[in-house]
């Protein structure tokens, strides 16, 4: 259902990654121990346009693994899923390994 929806001019679309709550041995994590917001993009618009009329992209691209504000975005639920919406430049980078 994600797939479907296309952001408009230069959103994003994001879900979010949640961080695990227990290690592979079983031991519960504090939440606050683990907590990056980070989410990975699943769709993104062609763009926003300037004032001559040239067409911006965006300057992520679906499949990245981005760093998010702790507030902000448009919060979308799409077949029991959490989506966010966000503005290009409110994301504040991209995640690498």
């Amino acid at each position: 259902m994600a797939k479907r929806l296309i952001p408009c001019l230069n959103r994003v679309l994001i879900e979010k990654i949640v961080p695990p709550s227990k290690t592979n041995a079983g031991i519960l994590l504090p939440e606050k121990s683990s907590k990056l917001n980070s989410g990975k993009v699943v769709a993104v618009g062609p763009g926003a346009r300037d004032k001559a009329g040239n067409l911006i992209p965006v300057s992520v691209k679906e499949g990245d693994t981005v760093l998010l504000p702790e507030y902000g975005g448009t919060q979308v639920k799409l077949e029991e899923k959490e989506y966010h919406l966000y503005r290009d430049e409110d994301i504040l980078g991209t995640l690498h390994d």
